[in-house]
């Protein structure tokens, strides 16, 4: 994939699948510590130790529309060849949490991409899912959270095109300062 914001918008979506209420993504991007961090924790349906290492195989996927599954094993070696780390870890009614460290500087570190047209595109997907979206620098912190966002719309759908075009600028504006 092009950039992490592609890669993120896949796992998120495999929180989706696993019927998730409340979707936790969290980045760190630091010069000074030479890192890119990612989280993303869900309340989903979780996994048992067994599928969680089917989940590493590309050849293995709960999806019936394809025979393979690239998500995150592509992730996973994306972040290992920066020389970072991965870890991805379950319980099984609980939900799962996937953390990636990408060595900042390295070669094939791949560029953080368009994170605002991401989440915009992931609660557009389901107004009945809640996101907690941080992100850090060495500078600033932004933090999207919508269930507040929810509260203030008062009954309108957060996923009305008119919000999804203001959450992108809302997004975008959040992550220049």
């Amino acid at each position: 994939m092009p950039d992490i914001a592609m890669h993120l918008l896949d796992i998120v979506y495999n929180s989706i699948r696993a019927l998730a209420k409340m979707i936790t993504i969290r980045i760190h991007d630091s010069e000074k510590e030479n890192m890119i961090e990612i989280i993303v924790e869900d309340d989903g349906c979780g996994m048992d130790e067994e599928t969680i290492q089917h989940v590493m195989d590309p050849f293995f996927t709960t999806r019936t529309t394809r025979k393979v599954g690239l998500g995150v094993p592509l992730f996973k070696e994306g972040v290992l060849a920066t020389g970072g780390t991965f870890d991805i870890s379950s319980t099984v009614g609980k939900g799962t949490m996937i953390k990636a460290c990408y060595i900042k500087n390295h070669w094939d570190t791949p560029p953080l991409g368009d994170l605002a047209e991401t989440l915009a595109t992931l609660v557009q997907a389901n107004d009945q899912i809640d996101y907690l979206f941080t992100y850090t620098s060495d500078t600033h912190q932004f933090c999207l959270d919508t269930k507040e966002i929810k509260a203030i719309l008062d009954g309108v759908k957060i996923n009305e095109p008119e919000i999804i075009l203001w959450l992108k600028d809302y997004i975008k504006e959040g992550l220049s300062q």
